[in-house]
Parts: C-alpha cells; sequence; structure tokens
C-alpha cells in the first residue's frame, strides 16, 4: 500500500496532532499474540476482555478508533469499585459526568436525606450514551486530574437491566 491509502483507511482515527495508534500492535505481531485478523491497521487490531463478567463491545473489536484510556483497547486495567449512576453531562470530549443518588442517616431525627454525588468518568468510543442513560462504571488509575472511572456498560434510558435500589 501507498502511504496515502494508508493515511485514507487511518483517517477517521487521526484527528489529534500527534499520530495515533495502538501502542501494542508493533510487538504484538512479532510475538505472535494475535490469533486472527480483525480490520485496522495493516489487518490487526488490539483487544481485550477486562473480566468481571462485562463483554467487550462489537465497536471495540471492529472499530477503528484509537483510545489509550479505553478499558478494552488500551492500556487500563479496571479494579476496585463498580459503581452505577446516571449520565448527567456528555458536554466533555470523551468524558461524562456521573449523578449518583444515595440516603444520608440524620441519627438526631431518626431519619434520611438524599444526597448526591457527581463523577467524572471517562468513556470510550464504543459506546453511544445521552444524557438520562444509565451507566455502570469500574474504578481504574487516576486518567486526569479528576477522572479515576471508566464507562463499562451503558443501559439506555427507558430500559430495565440495572439491578440495584429503584429510585427513591
Amino acid at each position: 500500500k501507498t502511504k496515502t491509502t494508508q493515511r485514507a483507511a487511518m483517517g477517521d482515527a487521526q484527528h489529534e496532532r500527534a499520530f495515533q495508534k495502538q501502542s501494542h500492535i508493533g510487538t504484538a505481531q512479532l510475538k505472535g499474540i494475535f490469533k486472527k485478523k480483525i480490520p485496522g491497521k495493516s489487518g490487526y487490531r488490539y483487544y481485550k476482555n477486562v473480566g468481571l463478567g462485562f463483554k467487550t463491545p462489537r465497536e471495540a473489536i471492529e472499530g477503528s478508533y484509537i483510545d489509550k484510556k479505553c478499558p478494552f483497547t488500551g492500556n487500563v486495567s479496571i479494579r476496585g469499585r463498580i459503581l452505577s449512576g446516571i449520565v448527567k453531562s456528555t458536554k466533555m470530549e470523551r468524558t461524562i459526568t456521573v449523578r449518583r443518588d444515595y440516603l444520608h442517616f440524620i441519627k438526631k431525627y431518626q431519619r434520611y436525606e438524599k444526597r448526591h454525588k457527581n463523577i467524572a468518568a471517562h468513556i470510550s468510543p464504543c459506546f453511544r450514551c445521552k444524557e438520562g442513560d444509565t451507566v455502570i462504571l469500574g474504578q481504574c488509575r487516576p486518567l486526569s486530574k479528576t477522572v479515576r472511572f471508566n464507562v463499562l456498560k451503558v443501559v439506555p434510558a427507558g430500559s430495565k437491566k440495572v439491578k440495584g435500589f429503584s429510585s427513591y
């Protein structure tokens, strides 16, 4: 292939100043890690199973995006807490704000009060979400000043597939 056809094939992934590539591709090809050829740069794409019962999205396997902070195709491991919440804002690039509601007990009055926390979470391009969707987050290493969680699953608003407490 010529360089122009390679650039055209990678055109959708190249929108940053630095050249975007999956860091594992060059060394992994030589070591024989890849068993299958999957559409991507030179026919190979790195992806992994994050574990904990979460399936790797089809878009992560077949897509052409490059995201080093993606838990499925990047260099991020999920460990620690698994949380769920409702998407409050999607205005940032590859980052969402998730609202988590909870009840706090006031001992003096023997009653509960409503409280909430907002959590910034990285969302991989393999997911499509909008405000009001329910997301499941997994804790990872700090990705930026405020981001310590990664989206593992998106449940669209209106479908009832998330276990846990109902809204109060």
